[in-house]
């Protein structure tokens, strides 16, 4: 039996507004919005990872705040381990610049208005209930 695969994700949150990232790839995945981050490498933590995977994608060190929602398992995928996904709010300490899209097509900037108006990945969709009451409209 293979071991679960822990993904970890950021809402990143600033002035109202959380930063979603829309993927480039696998194909299947193109075009569609998730909270950015990614696998938890072994041996590091889930924050580790986090802080990690901001600066490779989004090219800012952010500070993770706590964690959200429990674990949601990813769908079932025909090829690798099962995988799962954890969230943590965050923010973008002073002096960070804007992130930038390095590793997805776009990033944009969600009110709690336009929050549903992308097309998330189904892993995330559970976590914008408990993120959508730190968003302004």
């Amino acid at each position: 039996m293979t071991q679960t695969q822990i993904v970890v994700g950021a809402a990143i949150i600033r002035s109202g507004a959380l930063l979603a990232a829309q993927r480039s790839h696998p194909p299947p995945m193109r075009g569609r919005w998730e909270l950015p981050g990614g696998k938890v490498d072994p041996g590091e933590s889930d924050t580790d990872a986090l802080v990690r995977e901001c600066e490779e994608e989004l090219g800012v060190r952010i500070a993770p705040i706590r964690r959200i929602g429990g674990d949601v398992f990813f769908p079932a995928r025909s090829e690798g381990p099962e995988a799962l996904l954890r969230v943590w709010m965050a923010e973008l300490p002073d002096g960070q610049p804007e992130p930038r899209a390095l590793e997805h097509l776009s990033l944009r900037w969600l009110r709690a208005d336009t929050l549903a108006g992308v097309d998330w990945l189904p892993a995330d969709v559970p976590f914008l209930t408990e993120i959508r009451p730190h968003l302004r409209d």
